[in-house]
């Protein structure tokens, strides 16, 4: 298990960190948030002409057909810079699915337009009220060679912005069915909602939507599958960004205490303050050696679940200590929310909270263990 990073690897990364470093500045992000806007359509476009939004997709849609790994260190790099780019919701979430398991009519329809930044696509895995992912309450139908889809999925990112919502229902014999739903379908209503860190989101109400069979990922047989190889690599991505995001949150806290100086000597000095962020620091490192060696799992095709799940409860648990240490070392600049450090942490607990906090981690993970036989 070698976790130090390829020269490949290396050097996608420093491409990622020199764009996002150039255009997602803090006037930048702070113009899109001044015009209402999330998305930043021009960094969109120039990370899709480097090749970085489809280098994880297979050559033969226009990707670059690199891995797992190289996904979440560039996941990483968007939480770094806390940059507004769906990279994690339409390739992680959309495109990724829709490569591995998708019909070639599929993969041909809207792969290449991701990786040219021309489509967005999304996963609704989110239901009011369900705490397990992996168990959907919304409802698949047979109908012919289709179904039809009913229930409400909420929390939907760039849900009516998509071009197709990747969505799992239970069939009546309580399998999984994985479709593909397009927002202005007939049957589905779209209700506005957004997230703690600004994202457009939405409540997807389906009323007995009509699926083809050319629009169904993943049948009863292998649906389950899907869902939970999409499930245990989201909430690695999600790991992932929350590494970037934290570990900058602290870069900053080491900086700015370093230079605010009180009593004549730097804060840094202090020792509340120091042990604070050395705490602070060992949370980082957790959070990196536990996504890490998920994320190797995952791209080594090694059962990952519990180990992701792991994963998780860091980004949430350590992840929360993170923000909240930031803000506190910060004194008074920490809750001015023109202040940088404010989107960090706004992206901190918007992670946290997505696809089950700390607390839903532990319970998976003690049901894992309590099952397995002594």
């Amino acid at each position: 298990m070698d976790f130090n990073p390829t020269e490949d690897q290396r050097a996608l990364v420093e491409l990622a960190a020199r764009i996002l470093s150039e255009r997602a500045t803090p006037a930048r992000l702070a113009a899109l948030e001044g015009d209402g806007r999330w998305l930043d359509e021009d960094l969109w476009r120039q990370l899709a002409d480097s090749g970085i939004v489809g280098a994880c997709l297979q050559e033969d849609v226009g990707g670059g057909g690199a891995g797992f790994t190289e996904l979440a260190l560039l996941l990483e790099q968007v939480g770094a810079h806390v940059a507004p780019v769906p990279l994690f919701e339409t390739v992680l979430c959309g495109a990724l699915p829709l490569d591995a398991f998708g019909t070639p009519e599929q993969r041909r329809r809207d792969l290449p337009d991701v990786a040219a930044g021309t489509a967005l696509l999304t996963a609704a895995l989110v239901e009011s009220g369900r705490d397990d992912p992996r168990r959907p309450a919304t409802t698949a139908a047979a109908d012919g060679a289709g179904w039809r889809l009913s229930g409400v999925k909420s929390c939907v990112p760039l849900g009516a912005q998509a071009r197709r919502i990747l969505v799992p229902a239970t069939a009546a014999d309580g399998c999984v069915v994985v479709a593909l739903i397009e927002p202005a379908a007939p049957g589905v209503t779209l209700r506005p909602q957004t997230a703690t860190n600004g994202q457009p989101q939405a409540e997807v109400e389906l009323g007995e939507v009509v699926v083809g069979a050319g629009d169904v990922l993943a049948g009863p047989d292998r649906g389950e599958e899907v869902l939970h190889w999409l499930l245990d690599r989201a909430l690695a991505g999600l790991a992932a960004t929350a590494l970037g995001v934290s570990g900058k949150a602290l870069a900053l806290s080491a900086t700015y205490t370093s230079g605010r100086e009180q009593f004549g000597r730097p804060i840094a000095s202090f020792q509340a303050v120091g042990h604070r962020l050395a705490d602070a620091y060992i949370d980082v490192e957790a959070m990196r050696l536990t996504t890490l060696q998920a994320v190797w799992l995952l791209d080594s095709g090694l059962p990952a679940t519990t180990e992701v799940q792991v994963a998780k409860w860091w980004a949430a648990e350590g992840g929360h200590r993170i923000a909240h240490a930031a803000q506190h070392v910060h004194g008074g600049v920490g809750v001015d929310l023109e202040y940088p450090l404010a989107r960090y942490f706004r992206w901190s607990k918007q992670i946290e909270m997505t696809l089950g906090a700390a607390t839903a981690q532990l319970l998976r993970i003690g049901a894992t263990l309590a099952a397995e036989p002594v």
